[in-house]
């Protein structure tokens, strides 16, 4: 006799609907109990129809992450950082029961909501990055879509919005150079993003603080990649010599590029040129020199984005959340 959930409850002693989370592996259910039904299900060769079960109750059990790449942008999936950020967020979802389906903004065209929600490929989404518009963003909260952000949660919204301090961020990283002798900071980066804006205000205060002069000229808008951060160096160099004697990169990859270009026209670093990065992607640690840099708490950050999206899931207040972030000083820099 084909064995179905009523079956399978009866035998585990337990109801239809512990049978179905502990299938799901809802943390809802105690581990000894979800192993046990596992252990039950696998020995009669009974598997939950998952076609059926979000076509009785309209949930997928997905999680959509979408990848907010700026338009004209070289940065992608393959950029260390958001491999990072997915990583953590595919291992809070999975803690929750629910599976991560990645996508990025050019994949999704310009109607997120009919893509993602009304097609019932996912239950809700959550979006790295707020880019340089937030049209597509609203455009779901319009829909009262579930939804969260990776961003900079001082940006108002009427949407969960969780991120680092990038503010307090920009500023310790200054503040660093600085205090090892730096007079001449530059920042590296496009501004123009909502993260990347607060950086900024932050390397402008360490700059007020010190009495140090706000030039333009040691303001240098680049897209967020190793290679344009390479090519920029080379060219501000070429054209007017080394009349910076710091950088404040907006990641670890700008700062890779950039230390790439330095080395190459045997250019000491920190001596002559000290480097601050942001993220602290593995890589950071191994470069020669390593890579003094701002860290990222992904993984707290990835628990309280899920946590927000089931917030909304059950109908319960959300809010933006500021997460802490750390300077890591290592040796691109001086003491």
């Amino acid at each position: 006799m084909k064995m179905n959930i009523v079956k399978l409850a009866e035998l585990a002693g337990v109801s239809t609907s512990t049978v179905s989370r502990a299938l799901k592996n809802n943390p809802v259910i105690k581990q000894e109990t979800r192993d046990r039904i596992q252990s039950l299900a696998k020995q009669h060769n009974f598997s939950v129809n998952t076609a059926g079960s979000r076509l009785r109750t309209q949930k997928t059990n997905v999680v959509g992450v979408i990848l907010n790449l700026t338009d004209n942008t070289a940065q992608s999936i393959s950029d260390p950082f958001l491999l990072k950020v997915v990583g953590d967020l595919n291992e809070a979802l999975n803690e929750q029961g629910y599976e991560l389906l990645l996508s990025n903004s050019h994949m999704a065209t310009s109607d997120w909501y009919n893509y993602f929600i009304q097609s019932s490929r996912v239950d809700g989404l959550i979006v790295i990055g707020q880019g340089k518009s937030s049209v597509e963003v609203d455009n779901l909260a319009a829909h009262n879509a579930p939804l969260v952000v990776w961003g900079d949660p001082l940006t108002e919204s009427n949407y969960p919005i969780v991120g680092s301090n990038n503010e307090l961020g920009g500023y310790l990283a200054t503040q660093h150079l600085i205090s090892g002798g730096a007079k001449r900071v530059l920042f590296l980066g496009d501004a123009e993003h909502a993260e990347m804006t607060q950086r900024y205000k932050g390397y402008q205060r360490a700059l007020t603080e010190a009495s140090l002069p706000h030039d333009p000229e040691l303001v240098v808008p680049i897209d967020i990649t190793s290679n344009s951060a390479y090519n920029k160096i080379n060219e501000l160099i070429l054209k007017q010599g080394l009349f910076f004697d710091a950088i404040v990169a907006t990641s670890d990859m700008v700062a890779l590029g950039a230390m790439k270009a330095l080395k190459e026209r045997y250019i000491n670093i920190p001596g002559e040129v000290g480097i601050v990065g942001f993220d602290d992607i593995v890589l950071a640690e191994l470069l020669h020199p390593s890579l003094t840099t701002i860290k990222q708490d992904t993984k707290t950050a990835s628990k309280l984005m899920v946590q927000q999206l089931l917030n909304q899931f059950n109908e319960q207040e959300t809010a933006s959340q500021l997460v802490d972030i750390e300077l890591i000083k290592r040796s691109s820099t001086r003491a």
